[in-house]
Parts: structure tokens; C-alpha cells; sequence
């Protein structure tokens, strides 16, 4: 997801996919090389653009390896990314 950067600059993450978002990627997982210095939303900006998501960063939480996290927080090598729609309870 980085235009001009080597190979060896990059991290591997892992995004997973759930309800709405994993209707409109057509996926439930992902996995991705990112450069150190993607933040959450920059992640979620750039795939929102590749999948043409409907829901905007402002309606979701984001959880990276299955903790709540802030859309600022650094994306380390090996996380797993979860970006969380809201859900109806009743």
C-alpha cells in the first residue's frame, strides 16, 4: 500500500473483515505490507478507497491485536487489525 518504498521498509499486518465491511471488501481477512509509519486511519483512509467502503472512520472503532485502540496508534510487524461497525443491541 506505499508507493516508492523498498521492500525491506515495509511491515505485514493482517486485516480482518466483519459484517458490513467484509460484505463490501468481499473478504473476511487480508493481509498487507504497510510502511512503519501508517496510522490506523491512514490504513482505514486507503482501504476504504480500495473497497469503496460505505461507513465513514467517524462510525467505527478499530481493535488491533484484540484490544481497543486509539486511530493515531502505530501499526507494528505481525498485528492483526479489526475495524469494528457499530451493532444494534436490543
Amino acid at each position: 500500500m506505499t508507493d516508492v518504498t523498498n521492500a525491506h521498509d515495509l511491515i505485514n499486518i493482517n486485516v480482518l473483515y466483519f459484517a458490513s465491511l467484509a460484505d463490501e471488501a468481499n473478504r473476511q481477512e487480508e493481509k498487507l505490507a504497510v510502511t512503519p509509519s501508517t496510522s490506523l486511519a491512514q490504513l482505514y483512509a486507503q482501504l476504504s478507497e480500495k473497497h469503496r467502503f460505505s461507513r465513514p472512520q467517524a462510525d467505527l472503532r478499530v481493535a488491533v491485536n484484540d484490544y481497543f485502540a486509539k486511530w493515531d496508534d502505530p501499526i507494528n510487524d505481525g498485528d492483526s487489525v479489526v475495524f469494528i461497525t457499530p451493532v444494534a443491541g436490543g
